[in-house]
């Protein structure tokens, strides 16, 4: 059976060493909290005005202020930055690894994170990087292969959910539900 990773690898077509290059600049110091914040509200601003009903309605349930704190939040802290999101929140975010994370992929549990629902998003957030004017060419290659990489870790994630509700437990095998 292949790891969330070598899934995520496979289908976003990043290898997981180019997905973990943004570890190899503090991209927080590089470029600012303002950047962050900038590049959240350019991402949700096209996300909530997505012509995709489909799409949009994923995000029906959230302010939009609310996600653009939550993202840029979280991009701060996971790209060298202080622990806002967990300072926040009041949780912890362990180390997004090389071997996945688990509390992000629970706190998209809810979502359909399909196919689909990934490059839609990453669509969103390619525009949204380019649209940055502070972020260079190398960390926006490194922010976008992170992106592509840990958006498939969440369909992989999803995929594994939808598995499991399949599965019915031992006892219920064979038994007639009816």
């Amino acid at each position: 059976m292949q790891s969330l990773q070598q899934k995520a690898s496979e289908w976003s077509g990043v290898p997981t060493d180019d997905a973990f290059a943004i570890d190899d600049t503090n991209l927080f110091q590089k470029l600012g909290l303002q950047t962050f914040i900038n590049l959240s509200t350019n991402f949700y601003n096209r996300v909530y005005d997505d012509e995709e009903e489909w799409f949009r309605s994923i995000f029906a349930n959230s302010k939009k202020e609310d996600a653009i704190q939550n993202q840029y939040e979280f991009f701060v802290q996971r790209m060298g930055g202080p622990p806002l999101f967990s300072q926040r929140r009041g949780c912890m975010i362990v180390c997004y690894s090389r071997t996945g994370h688990p509390a992000l992929i629970g706190r998209h549990r809810p979502f359909p994170v399909t196919h689909q629902a990934a490059e839609r998003w990453l669509h969103h957030m390619q525009q949204a990087l380019e649209s940055t004017p502070d972020i260079d060419d190398d960390s926006k290659i490194k922010m976008m292969n992170f992106f592509r990489h840990t958006a498939y870790i969440l369909v992989a994630g999803d995929e594994l959910k939808n598995q499991n509700q399949q599965v019915p437990c031992k006892h219920a095998a064979g038994k007639d539900n009816s």
